[in-house]
């Protein structure tokens, strides 16, 4: 499945890492009040040295960073309960592609691609405002086993599930799209969820 985690704050959503073993980092978020002054605070993230042979080797990630779910549905297409988890859960945040507009988004990234030095005492890990971590459907672990399951269910993609990144709005952190299965192309013959009521400004 095809994802991303766009960064649609005020702010970077960046990670400073620091070694605690040969494959962790204990992680803490840089945030910058309004004249600019940047503390780090902890939020009980932690990066690990992730192995995606391939794609070339291994990379820093943000551990638990989003997670797919599968959930059953009732006639409301309102979910009842958890089914499935997929195995993508480490990212690693980055500025890959500029999705939003504005005078508050850079025209050119800021933040590199993934670090793949194993030796790295410290990693910054970070998505700028506006930007996007994003993922083919062709990715490593962007899936979930649907064996064995029939009827209608939805597909949830939850960003920071264990709320490791302090953040100015937490209701805007998934998406949800609702499948028949087994999966064919066309109309999924599902029911439809309301649209969800607009969110407060944070």
């Amino acid at each position: 499945m095809e994802n991303r985690i766009v960064n649609v704050g005020t702010g970077p959503a960046e990670l400073f890492g620091q070694r605690t073993s040969p494959v962790e980092m204990h992680a803490r978020q840089v945030i910058a009040d309004a004249s600019g002054f940047r503390r780090r605070f902890e939020t009980g993230a932690e990066l690990y040295f992730k192995s995606v042979p391939s794609r070339g080797g291994s990379y820093w990630k943000f551990q638990d960073a989003a997670r797919f779910e599968l959930w059953a549905i009732d006639l409301a297409a309102h979910r009842t309960q958890l089914v499935r988890v997929g195995p993508k859960l480490d990212y690693c945040l980055r500025d890959l592609k500029r999705v939003r507009g504005g005078p508050a988004v850079r025209r050119h990234a800021f933040f590199p691609s993934c670090n793949q030095r194993a030796g790295k005492r410290e990693v910054t890990l970070g998505t700028s405002v506006g930007w996007a971590d994003a993922y083919p459907s062709t990715y490593p672990d962007n899936w979930i086993d649907v064996t064995g399951l029939r009827g209608c269910f939805a597909i949830v993609h939850r960003v920071d599930p264990l709320h490791h990144i302090f953040e100015s709005n937490e209701a805007n952190n998934l998406s949800s799209t609702t499948v028949r299965l087994p999966y064919e192309p066309g109309p999924q013959r599902c029911p439809r969820a309301a649209p969800a009521p607009p969110q407060p400004a944070p």
